[in-house]
C-alpha cells in the first residue's frame, strides 16, 4: 500500500509540473490564483475530518497543518486575483489644484 501511495505521489507532481510549465507567463496568473482558490476543498476536508474526530495525535496534527497550508493558499489566492483585477480598473483622474 505504501508503495502504490508513493508512486500515485510521484506521478501527480511528474504531470502536474509538466502541465504547469508548459502554460504561457499570460496565463499563469489566473490559473494559479483559480488553482489557490480551488484549495478551498482541502481546507473544507480537512475541517470536516477533524471535526468527525480524527483517531490518533500524528493525524490530527497533520489535519491542523493541512487545514493552515489550505487557508494560506485560498487567502492568498483571492489576494492574488484581486490585485490581478486591480490592475484593470480605471483610475480615477485626480482634479490638480
Amino acid at each position: 500500500m505504501l508503495v502504490e501511495s508513493l508512486a500515485v505521489l510521484v506521478l501527480a507532481g511528474f504531470v502536474g509540473f509538466t502541465v504547469i510549465s508548459k502554460v504561457p507567463n499570460t496565463l499563469h496568473t489566473p490559473l494559479m490564483s483559480g488553482t489557490n482558490a480551488i484549495h478551498g476543498i482541502v481546507l473544507l476536508g480537512g475541517l470536516v475530518v477533524l471535526g468527525l474526530g480524527a483517531d490518533g495525535v500524528l493525524n490530527k496534527i497533520l489535519l491542523v497543518i493541512a487545514i493552515a497550508f489550505g487557508t494560506i493558499n485560498v487567502v492568498g489566492g483571492f489576494l492574488v486575483t484581486d490585485r490581478m483585477l486591480g490592475m484593470f480598473k480605471q483610475r480615477k483622474d485626480r482634479a490638480d489644484d
